[in-house]
């Protein structure tokens, strides 16, 4: 089995043990730092995830929400980077946009991810150099050429005028719980791109990362630089990703 196929069959089996819990009252708990909620789902999930992909492969080194870091992973050529639910909120109310993400990260590249919305049955996917698929079918981002009044995935604060100093470019801004969803949004066409500003946890966006890349599309941090995943701090600094006209733009006002 190859790591594509490994890690899809384990998201899949990770909505399995969400589904268990959804709408049913999970307990739940509020992580230190204003880190936000996290529940019995969560921790099963990832207690799974991580008994069956290191044993699938010892080599490996893990990076997940919800287990303890340590720096055993920073001398791993090959890691996994893990979401076990990504938008725990939506989960929390029941609506249907929360996912699990999963991705293998390679001398700091990411190599093969999965994005999977078990309410929703949409298996998102890649493979370096081998496309982006939703279901097994090919996806691509939206042709779109024009940033202004392009459909923007973003939390609110994002399009304060404090972060453009180029100017803003007129965007229209949605919204969805799970970065991870909101990047695999991008890369299937249905919004024109997503920013977060802030900095950002790379479990949240590994995967949908070489999703958006693979799909034809661009991934950056805010500065426009290419993501190194698998760093001390296990953060990027914010996330731009949309098709290349419309990232030039986006980029052209942030910097």
């Amino acid at each position: 089995m190859n790591d594509l196929e490994l890690i899809t069959q384990a998201a899949r089996a990770a909505g399995d043990i969400a589904m268990g819990f959804f709408q049913k009252d999970p307990e739940i708990w509020d992580k230190s730092d204003n880190a936000g909620p996290v529940t019995e789902a969560d921790l099963a999930v990832d207690k799974m995830l991580s008994a069956e992909l290191r044993a699938a492969r010892p080599g490996y080194g893990w990076l997940s929400e919800e287990t303890e870091d340590g720096a055993e992973r920073l001398h791993k050529d090959q890691v996994f980077i893990v979401d076990p639910i990504d938008g725990t909120r939506a989960f929390i109310a029941g609506t249907e946009h929360w996912s699990h993400s999963i991705a293998i990260a390679k001398a700091g590249q990411i190599q093969a991810a999965a994005v999977y919305l078990p309410v929703l049955d949409m298996m998102f996917c890649a493979c370096l150099g081998g496309g982006a698929f939703l279901n097994g079918a090919p996806i691509s981002v939206s042709p779109r050429a024009a940033t202004r009044g392009a459909d923007i995935l973003s939390a609110k604060s994002n399009f304060d005028p404090a972060f453009w100093p180029g100017g803003f470019p007129d965007l229209k801004r949605s919204f969805r719980s799970s970065l991870a969803y909101r990047l695999c949004l991008v890369a299937n066409g249905a919004f024109d791109g997503m920013l977060t500003l802030r900095p950002t946890w790379e479990w949240d966006v590994a995967a949908g990362s070489l999703i958006v890349n693979e799909a034809g599309g661009l991934s950056t941090d805010q500065t426009g630089a290419a993501p190194l995943f698998n760093s001390g701090a296990a953060q990027l600094n914010g996330m731009v990703a949309s098709n290349r006209d419309i990232h030039s733009g986006l980029l052209a006002g942030l910097t």
